[in-house]
Order: C-alpha cells, then structure tokens, then sequence
C-alpha cells in the first residue's frame, strides 16, 4: 500500500506530490493530462519497472535525471533514473541501496489495462507475459531464471543465423542450457495454472451470474515433468530445421495457455461478453493469488478499464476489488464513484 509519492521529472511532471487513500483512488482528468503517468509511477515505485515504456522514456524530455519517493505504512522507497547513452536506474529501500528490486522487495500489484481485454484473443505471447509477470512476482528467483532464458536464446538465435560449420559442436552448450532454463519456466507456469484452474469456474459464476465450466491448460509439446529431456533431444534433432527458419522452434518462447468454456476453445464458442468476463475472472485469480502467496493485499491498478466494461461486469469488478487499495484513471469520476458507494474514495486530479 502505497500513502504518498513525490515524481520529480518523470515523465510529465516536474515536480508533483500526491496522497493516496487506502481504499479507492479514483484518478481524474482529460486525455494527455498526466493520469496514466501517475499510475505508471505507482507501479515502477511497486515493481522496479513500467508496464509501457523503456526507462529511458520515464525521464522528462531533456532532463538528467527522474526521481520517484514512495511512502508506504512501513517504510520509504526511492528510485532514481539518471540518463544518458544508457539510463541508469538505482533504488532505496529506507536509506539501503539497491541496484535492483528482486520479488521480496516488491510491492505485491496488479495491472488491469484496455489491451488486457485482447489477452485470451491476442497472440500468445501476450499470454506468456501474463503467466510470467505473475510468478515473478510470486517466485523468488524467477525473474533471474526469465532474462537468462532470453539471453540464452537470443545467443542461439545469433548462432542460427551464422550457421558457422562447427554449428552442431557450438550448439550443444546452449541447448542444453536452454533446456534446463525452460523446463524450471514450464513447471512454474503449469503450477500456476494449475492453482488458476482450482478456482476459474467459482470466479467466472460469480461474475457472469450464471453457472460454467472453467478449464485453463497448458499447451506445449513437452510435459513438465520431463521437459529438460525432452527439449534437448527437439533441439538436437532439429537443428536443420532452426537454421532453415532462422529462430529456435521449440522451447516455452513457444508455449500457450487455452481456456475453454463447457468444454469448448473459448476463442470459437465464447461471445464478446463471456471473453471480457473470463479476463476479469483470470485479474481476480491474479489479485486473489498475489495475496495468498505473499501474505499481504496487492495494489490493484485499472487504468481506463471502467469505459471498456459494460454495467454490470463494472459492478461485479467494484465487488471482488473493494478490499484492496485501488488505483482506477478515468475522465469521468461520477460515473466510477457510483460503483463504490459506501467504500473509501478520494479523487485526485494531476495538473
């Protein structure tokens, strides 16, 4: 929970301070007016990062150097991006200093955006990212395993294009290092799901009002269980093949999760309507689960969604997040207002 925050040039502000109620902040203001900034700043103060921007864009046009201070109930933290060639970035955790901000020092949050509607429909890299910003917030360590996973495979690839005649000899200690990085990413990511699944069906009732059958799996060409073993002998076998398309062709970079409704793919027999419900109800597991495991009630972030949503899926929303500190940009507060009455609200606009 954050209390207060001062941004000094970041992104559009020169120098702002803002008070956050622990209930509902309902954030307020036209297009372009700096409120999505604010929650930007909400989360790289939470997470170390932003959900929209490279570093380097959160530092104010020509200035050296950005600032965040957050306050929360029980301690005070910093983040500095100094900029240059390469920005810097730098933390402070009550006077400690911290060139990164591992998973036990983050504060538990979760994003809901427009473009978070198009997850079950999208690409499924935008699924992937889903199932690991979430065990990286849950899992120590994971993080750490994700960027050498993509470092590994991007040296690969390099490997790929070169195509020296040593290639099969070259290869073989990044497959193998491939594969014991992406077997750890797909036992993480079928753990989770599998808790997702134990609560999918509940959730998405309670939102749709009526009765379905919820089933969330894994696809991948490999179980978990033996998915070291079984990677490494693909990677081995098709190595032509790799070469021919210029990329590696198997590996969790590859992997996807479906969801079905009563049985069926929901990208062929859910409406428009059920798609949006069963996101909501996959946001709610994340929220839900993010609280279990770390012991503590995330932040909850919407911005813009309330316009995105219909009536009814606005009122089952406010009823699952009124517990949690909640952070949602509109240009409309009255008509956000309304869904939380009797909850804590405080209304804040950026200038």
């Amino acid at each position: 929970m954050i209390s207060t925050i001062r941004l000094q040039h970041f992104r559009s502000y020169a120098d702002a301070s803002f008070t956050f109620d622990p209930g509902v902040n309902i954030i307020v203001g036209e297009n372009a007016s700096g409120k999505t900034n604010l929650l930007e700043a909400v989360q790289v103060a939470a997470l170390g990062g932003s959900y929209r921007a490279k570093d380097a864009e959160l530092v104010s046009f020509e200035q050296p150097w950005a600032r965040i201070d957050a306050a929360t109930d029980d301690h005070k933290r910093v983040v500095k991006l100094q900029a240059g060639q390469t920005t810097r970035k730098s933390f402070e955790i009550d006077g400690q200093a911290l060139a990164r901000l591992m998973q036990p020092r983050m504060l538990p949050l979760v994003l809901f955006e427009p473009n978070h509607l198009l997850l079950l429909s999208s690409s499924p890299d935008m699924r992937r990212s889903f199932l690991d910003d979430l065990i990286e917030q849950t899992t120590p360590r994971f993080g750490n395993v994700r960027k050498q996973y993509r470092r590994v495979l991007s040296q690969r690839n390099a490997l790929l294009k070169k195509n020296p005649r040593d290639l099969r000899e070259q290869l073989f200690v990044w497959n193998l290092r491939l594969s014991e990085l992406g077997g750890q990413i797909a036992r993480a990511r079928q753990d989770l799901i599998t808790q997702f699944a134990e609560h999918a069906s509940q959730t998405y009732g309670e939102l749709a009002g009526r009765p379905n059958r919820i089933d969330l799996q894994y696809v991948s060409k490999f179980t978990p269980e033996h998915y070291e073993t079984a990677l490494l002998h693909k990677l081995e076998q098709n190595i032509e093949l790799d070469v021919l398309r210029g990329f590696t062709v198997y590996g969790p970079h590859r992997d996807d999760l479906a969801v079905f409704i009563d049985g069926h793919p929901m990208q062929e027999a859910a409406s428009r309507g059920e798609t949006r419900t069963l996101v909501l109800a996959l946001k709610i597991l994340e929220l839900q689960l993010l609280e279990s495991v770390r012991g503590q009630r995330p932040m909850l972030l919407l911005d813009d969604v309330f316009s995105e949503l219909d009536a009814q899926r606005r009122k089952s929303l406010t009823e699952f997040v009124k517990p949690y500190q909640t952070f949602i940009t509109t240009t409309d507060a009255d008509v956000v207002a309304q869904y939380f009455d009797g909850a804590s609200v405080r209304i804040t606009r950026p200038e």
